[in-house]
């Protein structure tokens, strides 16, 4: 019987454990991608909601709306070819050691599929938010979405070249990185495709800057890209941007892809470069005026509850649709604002009598005795700085008089108590101790365990 309970306990542990399984592949540090029967699949435009394991689905773009980088909204780019010297100037040579310290990462460098979060020095910014920490992948690209999940190649990505790379082929292929606290640069060196390594091996980096600027360089290209990719791995070389909203209905993530950048792929040859420059976005204007005021950017709305400037398609629109941002802005000025946060004005001017006085109205009670709304609904704005002004000056003096008073105190205590040691000898404390020591022997600890760890000259915990 107790063998059966044993066994029966070991069965069950041993199906927990695979049903946890999907969830570690969500690992942060480092985490499996999406496998080829449901992750890498091209996205149809009649079918372009996904669903993902944990909860989670990707609501991408259709194909026929992907090149929206057309509309100058987020991201300008030019592309270089091997004749410019613009290409040989975006190139980082990883050995030359004036760039930073190179970092090669091992996991990454010998395995397949597989990502890895990195912090940077830096908050860089994309899209308008704030980066500190990225996915590297062994796809050739960088995730940069806040929600992980299995599907990392479907969009929040920023792509010099993403594909079926298998840097655990060769011990030659590498991802290696290095962060100068000015520029992020991700290189992968001589990575090859699965089935087709005797084609030759790629190497390309894409370049973070602080401003914002992204940059792609490669410097070997064996094979044209419109051969490469299929419908389970498609090749993609941009950048894409998406935000997470929880379903009201069920408690399910959805990932909607607001925009995308798609770079043209007959333009990617060795010794080639894309150069993308972003542009100033709502997120920018952290004021009213600068929101719908401003000529560098277009369809702002002001959400004076977040004090936040959006067009509502950005990282943040959980919270712009929580707090009901679209209705709150719509027809409104910033001079409607203003009026809501300030003090009620009146069309009917306040009567001229002293407000001081201690008759009003036929009442013959001071000033004291009236509501206090009264008094605060016609005081100005010079009315209550001066007030404030008169009892700081009236109170700026109490603390000096009261430090003044407790150092003569102190100074006081000390002498009374030299003077009574001196004439009393035996109340001194260091007769008490003595006294203690030699009298009262069963006051000393039984136990000699410290209660505190023992710490060197550098600060760290002995034991």
């Amino acid at each position: 019987m107790f063998f059966c309970s044993v066994l029966l306990f070991l069965c069950s542990s041993q199906t927990l454990w695979a049903q946890q399984q999907p969830d570690d592949l969500h690992s942060v540090t480092s985490q499996r991608l999406m496998d080829a029967e449901d992750g890498g699949q091209k996205v149809s435009p009649k079918r372009i909601d996904r669903a993902v394991q944990g909860g989670v689905r990707i609501n991408t773009l259709p194909d026929n709306a992907t090149h929206v980088v057309d509309s100058n909204r987020y991201y300008t780019w030019r592309s270089f070819g091997p004749e410019d010297q613009r290409t040989r100037d975006l190139w980082f040579d990883m050995s030359d050691v004036r760039h930073g310290q190179v970092r090669v990462h091992s996991l990454l460098s010998n395995s397949y599929k597989q990502a890895v979060r990195v912090a940077m020095s830096f908050d860089f910014p994309f899209y308008g938010h704030y980066l500190r920490q990225i996915v590297i992948a062994t796809g050739g690209f960088i995730f940069t979405g806040d929600v992980t999940h299995r599907m990392l190649t479907t969009t929040q990505y920023i792509a010099p070249l993403m594909a079926n790379f298998d840097p655990g082929h060769s011990k030659e292929s590498t991802v290696q990185y290095l962060d100068n606290g000015e520029v992020f640069v991700v290189q992968w060196e001589r990575v090859r495709l699965p089935d087709e390594e005797s084609k030759g091996a790629f190497t390309f980096q894409a370049a973070l800057h602080k401003t914002g600027r992204i940059t792609f360089s490669y410097r070997d290209i064996p094979l044209p890209l419109g051969t490469m990719g299929s419908a389970e791995q498609p090749v993609k070389v941009g950048l894409s941007d998406a935000f997470a909203v929880k379903s009201p209905e069920a408690a399910q993530q959805t990932i909607h892809e607001y925009h995308r950048v798609e770079i043209d792929t007959t333009q990617i040859t060795s010794y080639s470069a894309v150069e993308l420059t972003p542009l100033p976005t709502c997120l920018l204007h952290d004021s009213c005026e600068r929101c719908l005021s401003s000529n560098q950017t277009s369809g702002c709305s002001w959400c004076n509850v977040l004090q936040r400037c959006s067009d509502g398609m950005d990282r943040h629109r959980q919270e712009w649709l929580d707090y009901d941002c679209s209705e709150e802005s719509k027809d409104r000025t910033c001079d409607d604002y203003f009026k809501n946060d300030s003090f009620t004005v009146f069309s009917a001017a306040p009567e001229t009598e002293d407000p001081t006085s201690p008759q009003q109205n036929g009442c013959e009670c001071g000033a004291e005795d009236r509501d206090d709304s009264e008094l605060h609904t016609f005081r100005t704005d010079s009315d209550v700085k001066t007030e404030s002004s008169m009892k700081s000056k009236g109170f700026s003096n109490t603390p000096v008089v009261a430090g003044i008073a407790a150092a003569l105190l102190l100074l006081l205590a000390l002498i009374l108590v030299a003077v009574c040691i001196h004439f009393h000898p035996a109340a001194s404390p260091l007769y008490l101790h003595h006294r203690r020591k030699s009298y009262w022997p069963s006051l000393k600890f039984q136990k000699q365990q410290s209660g505190y760890a023992e710490v060197d000259g550098e600060g760290h915990v002995a034991c």
